[in-house]
């Protein structure tokens, strides 16, 4: 995801931290759902913590204000950073521009299998896919390779046209892939 604002003042940083680019797993293509009632904020809001790489160990600081952007099919956070050398050496890099990428660890509490060639139920997705209709944030960290490059520093769905979902052709581009090598 994207950082999309510094206030320097507060050390504050706006984030789009989730949206429903289709991402490679080893299970198969994931898309996290973003109508309301899919994100579960509250953890979140109450206990949330920014971090570096997704590392437990590398507290960068607070996360305030999460919140879904329904009507973009993304969320947004904003992290506060602590003034730790740690911390303020990851705070310069997002200042400096250097690390603008955002990821977001989540659990998913339902998902939905669909089909190749099927719709979700929401009729928005086509399978092959695995959609999480129900899913927490646990943590956002400021990342230097995201998953999901459409989201981070900086970034809205003004900056950023998602395709089509293409998670076909990602399964039929894999298979020749596979097949050059063997």
């Amino acid at each position: 995801m994207a950082i999309r604002a510094v206030n320097a003042d507060e050390r504050r940083v706006t984030v789009s931290f989730s949206s429903e680019l289709p991402v490679n797993r080893w299970y198969g293509v994931e898309i996290l759902q973003h109508d309301e009632g899919n994100v579960n904020l509250e953890r979140l809001n109450n206990i949330g913590v920014a971090l570096f790489n997704h590392d437990r160990n590398y507290v960068l600081g607070k996360i305030e204000n999460a919140r879904l952007a329904a009507d973009e099919k993304r969320t947004y956070a904003d992290i506060v950073f602590d003034t730790d050398p740690d911390a303020d050496l990851i705070y310069q890099k997002v200042q400096n521009g250097t690390l603008k990428g955002v990821s977001v660890g989540y659990s998913v509490d339902v998902w939905e299998e669909v089909a190749a060639g099927k719709m979700s139920s929401n009729g928005r997705f086509t399978g092959p896919a695995y959609v999480a209709v129900k899913w927490t944030p646990l943590e956002i960290s400021i990342v230097s390779v995201p998953a999901d490059d459409t989201v981070g520093v900086g970034r809205n769905m003004e900056d950023d046209t998602l395709e089509p979902n293409n998670s076909i052709s990602i399964f039929e581009r894999q298979i020749q892939i596979n097949k050059n090598f063997i």
